[in-house]
């Protein structure tokens, strides 16, 4: 318990709430939020996590989400790899029996990250602004429980997702998960693409949103 007591994260805040994204949508979540986010992509909803947070242990970190009685807990961000000792808090949170799962922008090295933990990797589209931060060689840490998510502006995303999953065979490793950027792509037109090219994916609509608005939910 020592080495949780040293090794020290910036976090932006820890809460209880029901997943919105992922195949894991709808369960109840502890969220570990992390400061820090190297990228600026223009549809950012958590701009407030680039800067404000308390520094805390992972052994703090691990009793306040004891606190909330969850199976699951995602860590997230910003961009939660930004800051080294994530890594260590993946694996405690592992550790404790935890269902674990990392939403990570694809910027950064994933080859370090606890194979317990489910990673959900965007790849970032023209329309993010961050399209050439992708790391391209973190899918070949991807396997069959971790999920790569396309966040979609416009058409021009759409049919640039739709060439890399072709190229690169993407649903041969693990679940695509297509996300319209809330208030900008019509959930319903993505749907009438989805279905009119029979596309390997899942579509997602943020449900965080739809029950509490474009503020952090809780």
């Amino acid at each position: 318990m020592q080495d949780l007591d040293i090794k020290i994260l910036r976090i932006n805040e820890i809460f209880f709430s029901l997943q919105g994204e992922s195949s894991r949508v709808g369960l109840p979540t502890v969220f570990i939020r992390l400061t820090g986010c190297p990228l600026r992509c223009g549809y950012c909803d958590t701009a407030y996590a680039f800067t404000a947070g308390e520094n805390m242990s992972i052994a703090t970190i691990l009793n306040k989400t004891s606190e909330y009685k969850s199976h699951y807990v995602t860590v997230t961000g910003g961009e939660p790899l930004a800051q080294k000792a994530c890594l260590s808090l993946l694996s405690a949170l592992c550790d404790a029996g935890y269902s674990v799962s990392i939403e990570t922008s694809g910027a950064l090295d994933i080859s370090k990250v606890d194979p317990r933990v489910i990673k959900v990797m965007d790849i970032k589209t023209p329309g993010s602004g961050e399209m050439e931060k992708t790391l391209w060689a973190n899918l070949d840490q991807l396997n069959g429980q971790d999920e790569l998510k396309f966040v979609l502006c416009d058409e021009k995303d759409y049919h640039w997702a739709v060439e890399i999953i072709q190229v690169r065979r993407l649903n041969q490793t693990c679940s695509i998960l297509f996300s319209p950027v809330y208030g900008e792509l019509d959930p319903a037109l993505l749907a009438k693409w989805i279905l009119r090219d029979h596309l390997p994916v899942r579509m997602q609509i943020q449900m965080h949103k739809i029950l509490w608005g474009e503020g952090p939910g809780r």
